[in-house]
């Protein structure tokens, strides 16, 4: 009998603590429905530098509203409208402003795929579709040329440069590169994601038909590679690659300046070397159908500005040329006793 009254008592005195638990949270709920207490309350907040978090979401659910197609316009304006009364009545609003991250996670949309916008682009401001113009005449050699820097040397190169910067140039040398590197394509995924676009090798494959998600990738011109070698590498790869509207920008082209801007810098001597190697690179993006001449031009540009937004004073002039661990030595002659990395 008492073995049977125990669980039962556990279970009423659980019950008890959880009940007392849910009364006391509801008595602590702000349960004012009037707009006027919310407003009073903001004009006596002090506002501080990580307010501004609510700056970037405003931003970023503005943008997914903009391009969001379901539920289309005006219906999609009761979302903003009905959010903004939330936040407004102070008895909801102290569930959905902690919530304001998870909201504009849900807000997310799948942007949707431009198959012309690059090729008018590239028309206009070129006159003409170069890539296309590049891909008319194709042989062996050429693929082999082209294959060698987009589809060997773009994966192994950046660790082989990584390799002399570590050997012969300051640790700070390093950093900066890997540093620069890493944003650098971090921006442009994003770039690629919230712009979809589709690469030549599409347009010749279905025109300018409407793009969806579930289509699957093409290896383009590398498919003559896989050919060549009696393969199916690249044709596996690019068909499962997770990013298949990625073409704008071309990362191909922002590694390779990226690689060239660093190792003319920190290695002058190899300059003509790096940048012909760059300029290879470039027409291999569009001669396999990849990347459109902008994709090519919106890549270098990415890479210069990262190249120089991020380059520090301590690795300008003769520093740059320093050997490995003599970069405070320049800081010191140069005035500068302590450079950022220390």
């Amino acid at each position: 009998m008492s073995a049977a009254v125990r669980p039962h008592g556990a279970i009423m005195r659980t019950l008890n603590t959880v009940s007392s638990a849910l009364m006391a949270a509801v008595g602590r709920l702000d349960k004012s429905l009037s707009p006027a207490d919310t407003i009073r309350r903001l004009q006596q907040h002090k506002f501080t530098l990580s307010d501004s978090i609510y700056i970037f979401h405003i931003l970023l659910a503005s943008f997914w509203l903009t391009i969001m197609q379901v539920p289309g316009f005006p219906l999609k304006l009761f979302i903003p409208i009905l959010y903004a009364i939330a936040l407004l009545v102070p008895l909801t609003s102290q569930f959905f402003l902690p919530a304001t991250p998870i909201f504009a996670y849900l807000l997310i949309v799948a942007p949707s795929i431009s198959v012309s916008l690059l090729p008018t682009l590239e028309t206009v401001l070129y006159g003409a579709n170069i890539s296309d113009i590049l891909t008319r005449v194709t042989h062996p050699v050429l693929d082999v040329i082209a294959w060698v820097p987009y589809g060997v040397g773009h994966y192994t190169l950046p660790f082989i440069m990584g390799a002399f910067i570590w050997l012969f140039r300051p640790k700070e040398a390093l950093h900066f590169f890997g540093r620069t590197f890493g944003y650098m394509n971090l921006l442009g995924v994003i770039i690629q994601i919230i712009l979809p676009c589709s690469a030549p090798w599409y347009e010749l494959i279905y025109g300018l038909t409407p793009a969806n998600y579930g289509m699957k990738g093409s290896p383009g011109g590398l498919a003559r590679i896989d050919a060549l070698f009696h393969t199916h590498g690249y044709t596996t790869a690019f068909s499962n690659s997770p990013l298949v509207f990625g073409a704008f920008p071309s990362l191909h082209a922002a590694w390779s300046t990226l690689m060239a801007l660093t190792m003319s810098h920190f290695f002058p001597q190899c300059t003509r070397f790096v940048w012909a190697y760059a300029g290879i690179l470039y027409w291999a993006t569009m001669y396999l159908t990849h990347h459109y001449l902008i994709d090519v031009v919106s890549g270098a540009c990415l890479a210069t500005a990262f190249f120089y937004i991020f380059l520090p004073d301590e690795l300008k002039g003769p520093a740059a040329t320093s050997p490995p661990g003599q970069l405070s030595q320049y800081a010191r002659l140069s005035g500068t006793t302590r450079n950022k990395y220390e």
